[in-house]
């Protein structure tokens, strides 16, 4: 079974399509930031001060304020009058916050007043972060040294109430959505971001059926801190669990994979009570039978690919796709020769 299933898997993700020629080579190291942002003030200034801090700053940072009720706009329009590379963007206020369809609205809003040939990479970037000093240049020196590599993250910190630092758990086959750090024609490739729950976990998947590697890597400088607990950035900690239970359904995941999840997810605060509110969310979502994403082939590689991390371990099996994908030309040179 588990021979099958790695074979099958390894096929799904050799089927690529080939990029048209760009016009221009890489141009190196020009990142483009999209920041949608909402209600940030608490925030915002220790992100600014940490990205502005790059040893390598973005090309461009588009911050787009979605709508902000506090001092946001104040501090946006303070920072961006002393630096030329902070572009703000503002949208009318939509009376709340929205995660999920209404950040991504946020970001395309963003990417629409940039030309992505312009750039190298470009970046989904929260408002909530404190960012070590070589976080962007060690992120290009990954990719660079990487070919396959598309879409990238270091890991992510949590402030305790104690003031200690925790490691958020997260598996290594994404980047995390605080921070999605992405190659352009791998962005291009995979469509850019689905406008629904569960934007974050679809992406990955993506990356992997179109022959690409999505990674989140445990890099010393490329620890950053989220600066608010994860999940709770509309409403509190439990009402993101079961945001998150939706999005397991929205993006196709099997019950029993959602089952497993819950389970593991049960160590982490609120105990058991987190997990409990993921497979809520899951099942009141399938008793609703809501919409789910559509896309017959990428539902199919994500099924194949649950079951075989269920079978032969989570880090086995990302291992396995990788090194797959590793064994075929880099997808830049495909690119480069159609």
């Amino acid at each position: 079974m588990i021979e099958t299933l790695r074979t099958t898997m390894e096929r799904e993700s050799s089927r690529v399509v080939r990029l048209p020629r760009p016009d221009v080579p890489p141009a190196g190291r020009r990142y483009l930031l999209i920041t949608p942002c909402r209600n940030e003030a608490a925030h915002l200034r220790t992100t600014l001060d940490t990205t502005l801090a790059q040893t390598i700053p973005p090309a461009r940072w588009v911050i787009v304020d979605d709508g902000s009720t506090d001092e946001t706009p104040h501090i946006l329009a303070e920072y961006a009058a002393k630096h030329d590379v902070i572009r703000v963007v503002t949208r009318g206020d939509r009376g709340k916050r929205a995660v999920g369809p209404g950040v991504i609205e946020a970001f395309y809003e963003g990417l629409r007043t940039e030309n992505l040939d312009d750039y190298d990479y470009v970046c989904k970037y929260d408002a909530d972060l404190e960012m070590p000093p070589r976080y962007f240049e060690r992120a290009m020196e990954r990719m660079e040294s990487e070919p396959h590599l598309g879409n990238l993250s270091g890991k992510m910190m949590e402030r305790q109430p104690d003031g200690s630092l925790k490691t958020f758990f997260m598996g290594d086959e994404n980047a995390i959505g605080a921070i999605k750090f992405y190659r352009v024609p791998c962005f291009r490739e995979i469509g850019g971001f689905v406008r629904e729950v569960a934007w974050d976990g679809i992406d990955g998947h993506l990356c992997r059926m179109h022959g690409w590697i999505a990674a989140s890597i445990d890099d010393p400088e490329m620890r950053f801190v989220h600066l608010r607990p994860m999940g709770s950035s509309q409403g509190d900690i439990l009402v993101g669990r079961r945001r998150w239970g939706r999005g397991k359904y929205f993006m196709g995941s099997a019950w029993y994979y959602v089952l497993a999840a819950s389970v593991f997810r049960m160590k982490d605060r609120p105990r058991v009570r987190g997990g409990v509110e993921i497979l809520r969310g899951y099942l009141k979502s399938a008793w609703d039978r809501d919409q789910r994403y559509d896309n017959p082939r990428y539902l199919k590689y994500l099924r194949r690919f649950e079951l075989f991390q269920l079978v032969v371990g989570k880090k086995y099996g990302v291992r396995i796709v990788n090194r797959r994908i590793r064994r075929r030309p880099p997808r830049l040179l495909d690119a480069a020769n159609p």
